[in-house]
């Protein structure tokens, strides 16, 4: 008997369900970013501690990345997500009730991060449960996509709400979008479709326990863990002292949103156009090289400019090229792994990318007297440089079969 294989137009509102609850939490995760100064005015504290609701995402994800992984593979997307969507809407409306209590406000994003994992770690499972094979880096980069989105709702409209509301409120708005996007998911997505969207071994995964270990026999995924580590560190270093990185220079909060803005702008458009080129002509190699040295000159650009233009021109810069990375190493692995589970290849990508929480700890620590962070921002571009050699090591997943 032929196992029937189709792709359904259904997947497109599952994947849609799943996009939203992704733009949510990353309002949540990057909100305070933007506000940095003025947010610990508020609350009476640091702005270490402003960093750390931000970083606490990144802390929260290291211990349960694995065990949230087994979930996953065990039990599927669906009751993985919902599961981490309602801790989201939860703790999310928590937050914004919790006033100008700082320490209920950081309790409550530690229960907004313990919810993170179970939707990062889905990006490649959801895709593999719906879409074909070649449409599958395209449904990973529109995740990413979402996720840019929200991160750049956070930047640009907190400092905007700011001006006519009080943290708090904005806070507890942004709980009750969660909670709406949770009902959403909840109600709309579905594990799998009426037959499998590839051939019989396209889909077919080991448990989760030998996928891992067949994960880390692969060398070339340990390339790509270390490229993750270094691109998801700038961006969540970026994004994460966006106001104070600029702040000597003269520029002010809102212009730390805008700056988010265009980065993630650019990371939206990157995120769509790259991964889509890099499914058309079945190349990842390639793309991962463009993405890597594209970045640099925007990372330069960020690191000196002293005018809003080129400010705002080399933030573009570098989202557009960075960002549009992601999906395509997710997506890498995923097929250089093979028959490693997609939440434990995807699980381990997001650990180690969550893992550079190190690099916003090391670039807080590096900046100058003046409160300067151009020693960390040039220490990036020489990490860039060096994720360029783990590039070159990465051949395509197809090239490495054949030399099997």
């Amino acid at each position: 008997m032929t196992t029937q294989y189709k792709i359904y137009p259904y997947r497109w509102v599952v994947l849609a369900v799943f996009m939203l609850v992704n733009v949510t939490i990353q309002i949540l995760w990057i909100s305070y970013a933007p506000i940095t100064g003025p947010a610990a005015k508020f609350y009476g504290v640091s702005d270490l501690q402003i960093g750390l609701l931000s970083m606490s995402f990144m802390i929260a994800f290291i211990p349960l990345s694995i065990p949230v992984s087994w979930v996953i593979d065990t039990y599927g997307f669906r009751l993985a997500i919902s599961i981490g969507a309602i801790m989201m809407g939860i703790f999310g409306i928590l937050r914004g009730l919790a006033g100008t209590n700082y320490t209920l406000v950081l309790w409550s994003t530690f229960g907004i991060a313990a919810a993170q994992p179970f939707l990062l770690n889905t990006w490649t499972k959801v895709p593999a449960n719906w879409f074909a094979l070649e449409e599958r880096a395209t449904a990973v980069g529109l995740v990413t996509l979402a996720s840019l989105v929200g991160t750049a709702l956070g930047m640009v409209l907190t400092p905007m709400i700011m001006e006519s509301m009080a943290i708090p409120t904005i806070q507890l708005y942004y709980g009750g979008l969660a909670a709406v996007s949770t009902v959403l998911f909840i109600v709309l997505s579905r594990e799998t479709p009426p037959t499998p969207p590839c051939p019989p071994g396209q889909e077919v995964r080991a448990l989760m326990l030998d996928g891992l270990k067949n994960a880390l026999t692969v060398k070339v995924f340990w390339f790509g863990l270390a490229i993750t580590f270094v691109g998801l560190g700038i961006f969540n270093g970026v994004t994460t002292w966006v106001e104070n990185i600029i702040r000597p220079r003269g520029f002010t909060p809102t212009d730390a949103g805008t700056l988010g803005a265009l980065m993630i702008a650019g990371g939206v458009i990157g995120a769509v156009v790259l991964p889509a080129l890099s499914d058309k002509y079945h190349k990842r190699q390639l793309f991962l090289f463009i993405s890597f040295i594209g970045a640099i000159p925007g990372l330069i650009g960020l690191t000196y400019a002293t005018s809003g233009p080129l400010l705002f021109v080399s933030a573009f810069v570098l989202g557009f090229f960075l960002t549009s990375a992601m999906p395509v190493i997710m997506q890498y692995t995923a097929e250089v792994t093979h028959p490693t589970p997609e939440g434990t290849s995807n699980g381990l990508i997001q650990l180690f990318g969550q893992a550079s929480v190190v690099f916003v700890f090391f670039m807080e620590a590096l900046k100058n007297s003046d409160g300067s962070f151009t020693p960390a921002l040039l220490a990036a571009v020489g990490f860039l440089i060096l994720s360029l050699f783990f590039v070159s090591q990465m051949k395509d997943p197809q090239e490495l079969a054949q030399s099997k």
